[in-house]
């Protein structure tokens, strides 16, 4: 945990942004595997990390703040709990540690929120995205789960995005140490991979790295030889010479702050001729996203640049044609491109994505409905604090390539004879994780290697 301070303070700023009413947080509870005591590693819900720190299942907490009082509620363990998992402790021993003076049973949630709702106090609480959070909702304030997605507090959420979405100094330091041992992910991928390994035994080296710096993996690890198929989350593929390998990977500190990082490597010693050339035309493009970067301007224009900069490679290449602008106003550019280039990233690796990409990306203005821009998580200026990814990528489809051709789509963009050729290419990604500050945009973390000559020379020295 952080300091007292850091948490009190942090929902002192918040019952200023909302202004009235009570707030309502829903930590997460255990989810079981199978049955009852085989659960999934726990995970705090963000939120309630954020403005309260205790890493623990099962609990609740209001902020009153009309009367400036907060409760925190859940049940101690009882003798048999101790039997199997030790002394730990108690609930207010827990509150107490990040400022919060008052703890209760589970039991007492729905007397102390019948009490407010009988005074007419709005009750304000978030978009859940529990199945149970959502049940213990209805069985509170008898709001239907369905319902949840029309009756959550706005001003709850951009209160919350507002203060979240501006990473402190504390917190850049916990995602620098995230990302470091990210990299040490990365790199041990990159020494470990060898013709004739599945993709699952380098998987299972990169979580051993998280597992031994004392976190987690942030999300579950991509590592692919079907590079194009984005979130492509199997593992089971032999590799063998003359395949691209694609890492997407994140290390969760044992505070919950996120790294995320790609690479792409040749199983073999080197880059064939035209994976090398791709793979320039990526790191081209990345470059032009962090040069796009600036300070008050859209996150957008970073997505532009580096699609742009694929667009005009990949026509030197003879694969595309036409103007660069018209084609990315089109949405041509998707064909290679189909997601965004980078997201926020902090105590989730989609930082906040459970509150809405509208309200965290877009600052309430409604996102683009056309493929590829829509995926887009992120367009609105960034500020001082931001912390995102900057992650482009090259990937060649060919259910995509097949059902656009199909339709005659985007002919005067697309030398589809050509890009057919490159339909078994598979998809390139690198990625890094950059903070904004008042003086531009800094990297996170230690460097990744990234260049052809860095990736094959660790290729050369261990493959």
């Amino acid at each position: 945990m952080f300091s007292k301070k850091t948490y009190t303070e942090r929902r002192r700023i918040l019952k200023e942004k909302v202004g009235k009413g009570l707030i309502l947080f829903f930590g997460n509870d255990e989810s079981s595997m199978n049955y009852a005591d085989n659960t999934y590693h726990f995970r705090q819900d963000s939120n309630f990390l954020y403005y309260f720190g205790i890493q623990h299942p099962g609990l609740a907490a209001i902020i009153d703040i009309e009367n400036d009082n907060e409760i925190i509620f859940g049940d101690d363990y009882t003798i048999d709990d101790i039997v199997f998992m030790g002394p730990k402790p108690t609930i207010a021993e827990r509150a107490g540690l990040c400022g919060v003076a008052n703890a209760l049973p589970v039991a007492k949630l729905g007397e102390e929120l019948d009490r407010f709702r009988k005074m007419g106090t709005k009750i304000h609480f978030l978009p859940l995205y529990r199945p149970e959070a959502k049940i213990r909702l209805h069985e509170l304030l008898g709001i239907a789960p369905r319902d949840v997605s029309t009756t959550f507090s706005v001003d709850l959420v951009k209160a919350i995005v507002s203060q979240r979405e501006i990473k402190t100094e504390e917190e850049i330091a916990q995602l620098n140490q995230a990302v470091d041992v990210t990299v040490d992910m990365h790199v041990a991928a990159m020494r470990f991979t060898k013709p004739g390994m599945t993709e699952a035994q380098v998987a299972a080296e990169i979580q051993r790295i998280a597992l031994a710096a004392g976190g987690n993996i942030s999300f579950p690890v991509i590592a692919t030889k079907n590079g194009q198929t984005l979130h492509n989350h199997y593992h089971g593929n032999i590799l063998k010479e003359g395949d691209l390998f694609l890492i997407d990977a994140g290390f969760e500190n044992a505070m919950c702050y996120a790294g995320d990082l790609s690479s792409t490597i040749p199983v073999s010693k080197k880059f064939t001729p035209v994976q090398r050339e791709i793979y320039q035309l990526t790191l081209d493009s990345h470059q032009a996203a962090i040069d796009a970067a600036q300070l008050n301007k859209p996150f957008k224009n970073v997505h532009i640049a580096a699609s742009k900069t694929i667009f005009e490679g990949l026509k030197a290449m003879g694969l595309t044609k036409g103007n660069a602008d018209d084609a990315f106003e089109a949405g041509a550019h998707a064909l290679f491109f189909p997601c965004g280039t980078g997201h926020m990233m902090g105590l989730d690796v989609h930082d906040m994505e459970d509150l809405g990409e509208v309200w965290v990306g877009y600052e309430g203005k409604p996102k683009s409905t056309q493929f590829g821009l829509k995926s887009l998580r992120m367009a609105k200026p960034l500020q001082p604090g931001h912390v995102f990814t900057i992650e482009p990528g090259i990937y060649f489809i060919p259910e995509l390539m097949d059902l656009w051709r199909s339709q005659n789509k985007f002919n005067e963009f697309i030398n589809w004879e050509a890009v057919n050729k490159y339909r078994d290419f598979g998809g390139i990604r690198n990625e890094e994780d950059f903070v904004m500050t008042e003086n531009g945009l800094q990297l996170l973390g230690k460097p990744k290697p990234k260049t052809v000559e860095e990736i094959e020379a660790i290729r050369n020295e261990f493959a």
